[in-house]
């Protein structure tokens, strides 16, 4: 993602949490190479569907799509799982519990809580569902690992093709991927009406 595009992910007039985001998804996310560039994509993508969410909750959609992977940061990581760990991580650190609470819960999290026997760790977030759940699921499984824009059925296959069969991402996803679809339409039509 080029240095414009970057920035286009922090929307002019942009609320201090969502440049906090950015800086802090840059310090612990930048140093794991590819993973910026989705992290970087997911949230240029964030700011493309902010107007499928009620305007109060804009910024929080897209500071939890700076953040989401924060949790593969080795310097935090305690349990293996990138979305409790980022989760446990930015609520230690102070954030607000409805960016936490996306954060611990984005893309199926707790389809692959329950392979990894994670499922009450986290259940200590609540689960926020509803249209930035959906609008976050929307912009990170429609983004691929390098940050490439894909289809939702092309991002699907890219990740039971990069996890063998046996691997809990892989049948967490095989359990996820009718729920998360539904997830995704549902943003896409909040898209194409224009609101929330």
């Amino acid at each position: 993602m080029r240095a414009e595009d970057e920035l286009a992910a922090v929307p002019a007039g942009a609320s201090a949490v969502v440049s906090e985001a950015r800086r802090v998804s840059r310090a612990l996310v930048e140093p794991l190479g590819r993973r910026w560039s989705h992290v970087k994509a997911v949230a240029a993508r964030a700011a493309e569907l902010m107007v499928s969410v009620p305007a109060a909750r804009q910024d929080q959609l897209i500071a939890a799509a700076w953040l989401h992977d924060v949790g593969y940061a080795p310097e935090i990581g305690r349990t293996g799982f990138h979305p409790l760990d980022g989760a446990r991580y930015l609520n230690i650190e102070g954030w607000p519990d409805a960016i936490v609470n996306l954060v611990a819960h984005h893309s199926g999290a707790r389809f692959e809580a329950k392979q990894r026997g994670l499922a009450d760790e986290l259940a200590e977030f609540p689960f926020p569902d509803g249209p930035l759940l959906d609008a976050l699921a929307l912009a990170d499984l429609t983004t691929g690992p390098a940050g490439e824009l894909l289809t939702y059925d092309e991002r699907i296959a890219e990740i039971l093709r990069r996890y063998p069969e046996e691997d809990p991402v892989h049948q967490a996803w095989l359990e996820a991927e009718p729920i998360l679809r539904e997830s995704v339409r549902r943003a896409e039509a909040r898209l194409e009406g224009g609101s929330a």
